[in-house]
């Protein structure tokens, strides 16, 4: 083989060499960061990691938010009306968040029923129903009233 095609094959190996290693960090990084929705019944049933961030979301149940008198810290219940877990939450809470709304927390689990919170997302109008809760709730036996618009 000729020394300048053996320099080329060798330039475009190595090319494919670093690009297969640019995309297998970009994916380990990507994966890293994902944070999966699960609803309660499937925490309680052990399918959410322990170590990892995620997201549970389901309803606020009613008489279950307890508030700290002198700090930030709340606690509250959501349900997806199978299965109930406890969230802890450090921080001001959404405008639109209140009992029998749909919310979703994304934070760490410490139990297999308690996830502390970093971030609480509320619904941002009166009609509007997260997805994933939406999903939840219908597949755990609660379906969701259709969405009506006014015209």
């Amino acid at each position: 083989m000729k020394a300048h095609r053996r320099n080329k094959l060798i330039a475009i190996l190595a090319g494919l060499v670093l690009l297969a290693g640019a995309v297998a960090l970009v994916l380990f990084a990507l994966s890293e960061n994902i944070n999966h929705f699960y609803p309660p019944t499937e925490v309680a049933q052990g399918k959410a990691p322990m170590d990892r961030t995620i997201r549970v979301g389901g309803l606020v149940s009613y008489n279950s938010v307890k508030r700290d008198n002198d700090g930030l810290n709340v606690e509250f219940q959501i349900t997806d009306n199978q299965n109930t877990m406890m969230i802890q939450y450090e921080g001001i809470l959404p405008d639109l968040f209140k009992e029998g709304q749909g919310v979703i927390a994304e934070g760490k689990l410490v139990t297999a029923d308690r996830l502390v919170a970093t971030k609480v997302l509320a619904k941002h109008d009166e009609k509007y129903m997260p997805p994933e809760i939406e999903q939840s709730l219908e597949k755990y036996g609660h379906p969701v009233q259709s969405k009506t618009t006014d015209n």
